[in-house]
């Protein structure tokens, strides 16, 4: 296991709160927090913003990824909208999360509430070398199901 230094700030509206830690010895990610002072309630189908209280400054080759907490999504499906959110090594603002609600009843954000995990990740950059043709694959083109699903259905 490698370990990477980043940075961190707390920013002023969460200048009391506790930095993002592993759950667990074995876990990928730390557990980024509501850095709210007020529970914000997402209704079904509705999405809002909720800042950390944090902002990093990632190595160069690094990012840093926003994923979902497995048990919000499992118990009450809510989750990360755009995950895994990029966050780039150049930003330096707050790490904010954008929840979705596609669960059946409103959900509460409440205050300190763990809801994302944050993973760093060393990055590859592409260059690209233009050709004529690819390297055949057992799998070819086929895509989209076709490893294990007999039909995919799209409506």
């Amino acid at each position: 296991m490698s370990i990477v230094t980043v940075p961190v700030v707390r920013l002023p509206h969460a200048a009391e709160r506790d930095l993002p830690e592993y759950a667990t010895s074995h876990a990928a990610g730390v557990d980024l927090a509501a850095a709210i002072d007020t529970p914000v309630t997402l209704e079904p189908g509705k999405r809002a913003l909720i800042p950390t209280g944090i902002a990093i400054a990632l190595p160069p080759d690094h990012e840093a990824q926003v994923r979902p907490r497995s048990g919000l999504a499992a118990k009450h499906g809510v989750t990360v909208l755009n995950a895994p959110g990029t966050i780039d090594a150049d930003y330096r603002g707050e790490i904010q999360v954008i929840l979705i609600n596609f669960g059946d009843l409103a959900f509460t954000v409440e205050p300190n509430m763990r809801i994302a995990q944050l993973i760093v990740a060393p990055v590859s950059r592409i260059r690209w070398q233009l050709a004529d043709t690819l390297v055949e694959s057992a799998r070819g083109d086929r895509g989209f199901g076709s490893t294990g699903l007999d039909k995919l259905v799209c409506k």
